[in-house]
C-alpha cells in the first residue's frame, strides 16, 4: 500500500483534554495561515484567527489554494484581541496566554505551557503590537536563534511553540500506531 494512503497507520498520540488553542492576529500571507491551520489539524488544536486577514478564507479560496485538510481545522474567527479574550475567558478557564515576540527577553522554555493555554502570535510584518505586549509583558516569550536572524517564520514558529506545549502538557507521552 502506498505510505501516501489514508488507511496507512500512522504515529499518533491521545488528544490533551483540554486543547492548547494557537491565536494569529492579522495574518498577512496565507501560506503561513495554512502552514499552522495544518498544524493545529495534527495537534487538535482550535485555531484562533483574530482581525483583518491579509487574505480571503471562504472555501473557494482555500480550495483554490489546495488546502485539502481545511475541514478537520477548528478555526474560529474574532473581530479584534478583545472579542478573541471573552471568547477564549468564556471557554477555557483558567487557560493563560503565551504572547509570542522576537523581542522578548524571556525564552518559551522558561514558559510552564499547560492544557487550555493560547499561543498567541502576531502578524508577519511586524509581530503582535506593542500594546498588547506591554498589557502582557510578564506572558510575553521568545524562541531562542543562534544565527542572527531578524524572527523566524510565522508558521515555523508555532510549530515549534505548539509541538513543544504538547510536550510539557504530556500529550506525546503515549504515541501508538493507529
Amino acid at each position: 500500500m502506498p505510505r501516501t494512503s489514508n488507511s496507512t497507520p500512522r504515529l499518533r498520540a491521545p488528544a490533551l483534554s483540554r486543547p492548547i488553542h494557537v491565536v494569529l492576529v492579522e495574518p498577512e500571507i496565507p501560506p503561513n495561515t495554512g502552514n499552522v491551520a495544518r498544524l493545529c489539524a495534527a495537534a487538535g488544536s482550535p485555531l484562533h484567527l483574530v482581525g483583518p486577514l491579509g487574505f480571503r478564507i471562504d472555501e473557494h479560496s482555500v480550495r483554490r489554494a489546495g488546502v485539502d485538510y481545511w475541514h478537520l481545522v477548528d478555526v474560529r474567527r474574532h473581530l479584534d484581541f478583545a472579542h478573541f479574550l471573552h471568547a477564549f475567558d468564556r471557554e477555557a478557564p483558567p487557560g493563560r496566554l503565551h504572547l509570542f515576540s522576537a523581542v522578548a527577553e524571556k525564552s518559551y522554555l522558561d514558559a510552564k505551557i499547560a492544557p487550555g493555554d493560547a499561543l498567541v502570535f502576531g502578524k508577519e510584518s511586524v509581530g503582535l503590537p506593542d500594546e498588547l505586549l506591554a498589557q502582557y509583558k510578564d506572558r510575553v516569550v521568545g524562541i531562542p536563534t543562534i544565527g542572527a536572524v531578524r524572527s523566524l517564520n510565522l508558521a515555523n514558529a508555532a510549530g515549534i511553540a505548539l509541538w513543544d506545549a504538547l510536550r510539557q502538557c504530556g500529550a506525546l507521552d503515549a504515541t501508538f500506531v493507529g
